[in-house]
């Protein structure tokens, strides 16, 4: 039976079949034999096949399995086309009937074999490929070409390609006009020539807002940054979405341009937005073997005065059951979006805290304010203005007071592919934070800067190489004279597994204070076990001085171990280390174990011990265990809200 044949009647006589045929439920025996061809091609064509598949799609009936056959003419010819095999026979025989002509009130009760031969083919090649006009440096694919293997999918590759060029050159609405494909049986070619209508070169015009119902439309647009007057870009279309996406007040975005173009040569679009709740409480606990519970709860409002602001309250309990007297903070921040034109966010800050660490103890309050800048969907700066007041109690005093105004900076390039699993790519925060010293209090600089590659090998990256570095200075003041907030320490699963939390400082006033300087380094090597399940093996060392660079006399300490990932789709790996000393002067604690949510140098190390405050400078290395938060939609409190749980 030709296809061509098969093909004109197949719709009719699928709705006969479903209203005439009985259904049935007898296992039915189906082959698929491909002949003359590579069992690659065999294996595709069967993975395309609904009948071959009828099982697990749960196709059952007569009229399903007739329907089934029917419409496997037109794919299996589609999967050939695609593959460059342009003289196929394709026949689909139902108990020994081809499928086009079965009978269409056959009283046998069921089906018992389907058998599907396909007879592909020489393979063809092109013989011509031409696609014209083209835009300057639009790049084809180079499987469109003389002599390369002809398929459907190059000719639809290269159409896109060429729509693609002249759409990054301004003509938004280039499209292809005008195709003469033609088969040459007796030479095995295919000839394909392609004609493209650039039409002219457009602008962008103006922007109407769609679907927004409580965010202001000026203030959506204010954040877009929508490009009137310049000329068509795809990519001001992506940054525009972005713009709106990391608001976190939109589930979608999306751009629509006009079916035709304005006279003057000017393109416009409507914005359509769907906005989330608004609302959203977060709960969350953490445990520790030294630090014991942490607990927190917050509440957050995207869009609390209609402008797309995010406002949240915070408050968290730590060292509940731990080593340590309890530790407590309540802070409140609140971002606006472009406040200072497009890509320029605001935000200030209120938090107030209570430390009480192996080696210091702390009451500290904070008030300030700051700006975002994002360059690009890969690179952002904040510089921020804060007075901080903290009154500490330490090696070198009782109720030492620490009055401070701070200019933290920040700037923060990420080209992972996945920020919660990498598999490859680089990660770089550079932090610097000037103090200056109030009614006594002494001046200086903090500077920090986290750095972490990843490498990945084997097919689906089974192995991922992930190194990261940790470097950390003060300079301008005495050891005794700086608030142990900015000093550093090491230990703990942010800086060094297998060693304890902060067991690591310099040797001063007959304890242990933090140092002006540290070095860290941890290596993983990441194997995939399963698609789900990953094993780790790691090493990490940690160095501090009293001095402002770390040098061959600093004190040091390392640990290795062994970990084990289950990735879970919606979060990430859920991990779990086991580390062990390997030296230092604390090599005999023995066998430590870590669980959380994330790879390791998943969360971002130098930040300040409660998950939220962003820029201020760092508090803590490694007090908290990686964490991960997980939404679920609820109705509280009259209004719609979410609940975030963290793990």
């Amino acid at each position: 039976m030709h296809v061509r044949t098969a093909l004109r009647f197949q719709w009719v006589f699928v709705l006969v079949l479903s209203l005439c045929l009985p259904g049935v439920a007898a296992t039915v025996e189906t082959t698929l034999t491909v002949l003359g061809a590579p069992n690659a091609l065999t294996k595709r064509l069967t993975a395309a096949s609904l009948t071959m598949n009828a099982e697990t799609q749960g196709i059952e009936g007569k009229q399903e399995l007739v329907a089934a056959a029917l419409s496997d003419y037109n794919t299996l010819v589609s999967v050939l086309y695609d593959l460059g095999y342009f003289g196929p026979v394709v026949s689909i025989k139902i108990d020994g009937r081809e499928a086009s002509s079965f009978p269409l009130l056959d009283p046998s009760a069921t089906i018992q074999q389907i058998n599907i031969v396909v007879t592909p083919g020489p393979e063809f090649v092109f013989g011509i490929a031409e696609i014209a006009p083209l835009a300057p440096e639009t790049e084809l694919p180079e499987s469109y070409a003389k002599g390369h293997p002809a398929s459907i999918r190059a000719i639809r590759d290269a159409a896109v390609a060429s729509i693609r060029g002249w759409r990054y050159a301004g003509h938004a609405k280039a499209d292809v006009t005008g195709q003469d494909i033609r088969v040459n049986h007796p030479r095995n070619e295919l000839n394909s020539r392609l004609t493209v209508t650039p039409g002219p070169q457009l602008y962008f015009g103006n922007a109407v807002v769609v679907g927004n119902e409580d965010v202001r439309t000026d203030a959506i647009l204010r954040i877009a940054g929508f490009p009137t007057g310049e000329v068509y870009d795809p990519d001001d279309i992506d940054t525009v979405r972005r713009r709106l996406q990391r608001t976190g007040t939109f589930g979608s975005v999306a751009l629509r341009e006009a079916e035709t173009p304005n006279p003057d040569g000017t393109l416009d679009f409507e914005i359509v937005t769907t906005e989330r709740l608004p609302r959203r409480i977060g709960f969350g606990a953490e445990v520790s073997t030294t630090e014991g519970l942490n607990a927190s709860a917050n509440w957050t409002h995207l869009n609390r005065f209609g402008g797309a602001e995010r406002l949240r309250f915070e408050a968290q309990v730590g060292n509940i059951g731990g080593s340590e007297p309890i530790d407590w903070y309540i802070g409140t921040r609140l971002e606006r979006s472009a406040a200072f034109g497009t890509d320029f966010d605001q935000f200030f800050l209120i938090e107030v805290e209570r430390l009480n660490e192996p080696n210091y103890s702390s009451t500290r309050a904070d008030v300030g304010g700051g700006v975002r800048h994002i360059y690009n969907e890969y690179l952002f700066g904040e510089l921020g203005l804060s007075l901080s007041t903290a009154r500490v109690d330490n090696i070198f005093g009782k109720n030492r007071e620490f009055n401070l105004l701070l200019l933290p900076s920040r700037l923060e390039w990420d080209k992972r592919d996945d920020k919660v699993s990498t598999t490859s790519g680089f990660y770089l925060d550079m932090r610097a934070t000037p103090f200056f010293g109030l009614n006594g209090t002494q001046s200086g600089l903090q500077a920090i800067v986290d750095g972490r590659t990843y490498i990945g090998f084997g097919a689906n990256d089974t192995v991922v190489l992930a190194g990261s570095v940790q470097l950390g200075t003060v300079f301008g003041s005495e050891l005794s004279g700086i608030s142990p907030e900015f000093l550093f320490y090491s230990g703990g699963v942010g800086t060094v597994r297998g060693q304890p939390y902060q067991s690591l400082g310099v040797r001063a006033g007959g304890g242990t204070a933090g140092g002006r300087s540290f070095l860290g380094l941890s290596g993983e090597v990441r194997t995939k076990i399963t698609r789900a399940v990953s094993i780790v093996g790691f090493y990490d060392i940690g160095i501090v001085d009293s001095d402002s660079w770390v040098n061959a006399e600093s004190a040091h300490h390392s640990g290795a171990g062994l970990g084990i990932r289950y990735d879970i789709a919606e979060t990430g790996p859920l991990r779990f280390d086991l580390a062990v000393p390997v030296n230092g002067d604390n090599d005999s604690r023995g066998l430590q174990f870590y669980l959380g949510i994330g790879q390791a140098f998943w969360d971002e190390l130098w930040q300040h011990a409660w998950p939220w405050s962003y820029v201020w400078p760092v508090r803590h290395l490694g007090k908290r265990m990686t964490a991960m938060l997980v939404d679920r939609w609820c109705g509280c409190w009259r209004a719609p809200c979410r609940i975030t749980a963290k793990i």
